[in-house]
């Protein structure tokens, strides 16, 4: 699964990594973004838009909103058979840029947590799908979920779910509204190479959703 994350990259380096034909309202960088906050998405609607979603998908028939609480993540072995997913993922695959996430491990001490990235320490891209919800006196809410997979050789050590990673080759093939090529699609869900991510202990001070520091992500002894 994937829970917490981290996106501190500026906007701008985001749009030269990824194809970025215009930015939209964007939320401030965090050290430990959490479920229901807004979060920092590049979809396709007529162009490709670095917008900010809720995280936490509402789907469109949904009476309340808070089941967004329970839908952060999407399992790529399910998502074409939950209703809660499957439309979105036809039709509104997007995007989730981070610097790196959060998992938890079971250790003598108690729960541990680890900080994962990119040795290279750029920004990837997580696989997900979005939807817009609207209540019955009007208000909009566009939100969206995280797609995981069974965890890489890397990600094995530490919990068994890992957010898919989508490589920067096959980034406008998923964001492609036209395309309905399910078994290609399906086949970017995997793990991705563990040879180029690095895990380390951070404090559990990134515990409390509440703690947004830079320490958050300092690897510890």
């Amino acid at each position: 699964m994937c829970g917490r994350f981290v996106r501190v990259t500026p906007t701008d380096t985001i749009a030269q990594e990824y194809p970025v034909e215009e930015i939209r309202s964007i939320p401030e960088p965090s050290f430990n973004i959490t479920p229901g906050q807004d979060i920092t998405v590049l979809l396709q609607h007529k162009k490709n838009l670095l917008v900010s979603l809720k995280w936490g998908l509402i789907p469109s028939w949904s009476k309340d909103p808070k089941i967004g609480y329970k839908l952060t993540n999407a399992r790529s072995e399910t998502i074409q058979e939950k209703p809660s997913f499957k439309e979105a993922f036809n039709k509104r695959r997007c995007l989730i840029i981070a610097d790196g996430f959060y998992e938890w491990k079971e250790e003598t001490t108690g729960k541990q947590p680890y900080y994962i990235h990119m040795k290279n320490n750029h920004p990837f891209a997580m696989a997900g799908i979005w939807e817009s919800w609207k209540s019955l006196d009007g208000n909009l809410i566009n939100s969206c979920s995280i797609i995981t997979t069974s965890a890489n050789d890397l990600m094995r050590k530490i919990h068994e779910r890992m957010p898919v990673i989508i490589s920067h080759e096959n980034v406008l093939d998923w964001l492609d509204v036209s395309n309905q090529n399910i078994n290609f699609l399906k086949s970017l869900l995997h793990p991705y190479n563990p040879d180029e991510m690095i895990a380390y202990k951070v404090s559990k001070s990134v515990n409390s959703s509440k703690y947004n520091a830079p320490d958050c992500i300092q690897e510890i002894g």
